[in-house]
């Protein structure tokens, strides 16, 4: 616990530090809608800019509920941020934070328990790595990165204790807080055929993540008509996504005529680092599943298949938009990187530092990176 606190300490101060200098160094942008809504919680610059595009949204539907197309954004988290704000002065954006970070280190502590239980010996490597990523910044920020982590691990650990009505609990949870918790099956399906238990009673788990999602499909169909709305909603937030399933070779073909065409920007520099995050992990987890496979390690191979959706899943849509922030809960990935020899983490670290540094300074700008 003591190097959980440490660690997180360290990753939250030096994240506003980065954003205090930021504003030195680089003019803000700020392009995003009703940014102005973020000063009316008359809170210092420092946290504010953690509210940063879809922070705002989450916010606006905790204070009036959901408005036009922002049912693009699953509601478990903003109803949290409703519920508990008269304990935090009625201050949204306040709530908002408390729930993200307090959310993320116990999802690190109970990380750590699993990574422990499955007899991983470098968990704190993969702890240094995931908390130090490029985009590791989304965790602490107004954004589902952090909540989801912690019902996502609490779905995990809750697995290989066999206390499946924990963790059919938090699973649920999961799915009603972002869309990938519905692919939760996964993962509870290969522990349950580990355990032995999937001819049992308990094996009813494996649909749980099912009951969140369609507890949303059902409001959506009964307020907008549309039970698919969360993704038919898209299209107004930009990033040329896609409704209907675009495969990887054109996504591919299309970030190449990026590269061969488009003026050499900023937006330039994020569509490249889209593409090269996008093929590291994918690389990084198809060595992952070749490991595991031939070990046999039903929980990890099972963590790697959702891993592999979590990543893939995004790119449907026609674009690796946001893949930066998205791969964060590909938890496989890091686990993988933990493993490799002292040298290569340690160069490791520090690149994914030093961008963590960059990413973080642009989007407390007003830049946007994922």
């Amino acid at each position: 616990m003591k190097f959980i606190f440490i660690l997180f300490i360290f990753w939250r101060l030096l994240d506003f530090l980065i954003i205090h200098l930021a504003s030195y160094f680089i003019s803000y942008q700020g392009f995003f809608p009703y940014k102005e809504v973020l000063n009316s919680f008359q809170l210092p610059l420092l946290i504010t800019k953690l509210a940063n595009f879809d922070g705002v949204h989450y916010l606006l539907i905790a204070k009036n509920g959901y408005q036009q197309f922002q049912q693009a954004f699953f509601p478990l988290y903003p109803l949290l941020i409703r519920w508990l704000s008269p304990i935090f002065l009625n201050n949204l954006l306040f709530t908002a934070l408390v729930i993200a970070n307090f959310s993320f280190f116990l999802g690190l502590y109970f990380f750590v328990q699993y990574l422990k239980r499955e007899k991983i010996n470098s968990y704190q490597s993969v702890i240094f790595l995931l908390s130090f990523f490029p985009t590791s910044f989304f965790f602490g920020a107004v954004y589902t990165e952090g909540l989801f982590f912690l019902l996502f691990v609490l779905t995990l650990f809750f697995l290989q204790k066999k206390q499946y009505l924990l963790a059919t609990f938090f699973s649920l949870l999961a799915s009603l807080t972002r869309l990938i918790g519905l692919f939760l099956i996964i993962p509870i399906f290969f522990s349950l055929i580990k355990n032995k238990k999937l001819k049992s009673a308990s094996s009813l788990i494996v649909f749980s993540p099912l009951i969140g999602f369609f507890i949303y499909a059902f409001y959506l169909w009964q307020s907008t008509g549309d039970p698919l709305f969360f993704l038919n909603s898209q299209p107004a937030f930009g990033a040329n996504r896609s409704t209907y399933i675009i495969f990887l070779p054109q996504v591919y073909w299309r970030y190449l005529k990026i590269f061969l065409t488009a003026t050499f920007n900023f937006q330039y520099f994020i569509a490249l680092a889209e593409f090269v995050f996008f093929n590291l992990v994918l690389i990084t987890l198809i060595f992952d599943f070749k490991k595991n496979y031939f070990k046999k390690n039903l929980s990890l191979l099972g963590l790697n298949i959702f891993s592999l959706i979590n990543l893939i899943l995004p790119s449907l849509t026609g674009t690796f938009s946001s893949i930066p922030r998205y791969l964060l809960l590909s938890l496989s990935f890091f686990i993988y990187l933990g493993n490799i020899n002292r040298g290569k983490l340690m160069i490791i670290g520090i690149i994914f530092i030093l961008f963590h540094i960059i990413f973080l300074s642009f989007f407390s700008q007003g830049y946007f990176i994922a």
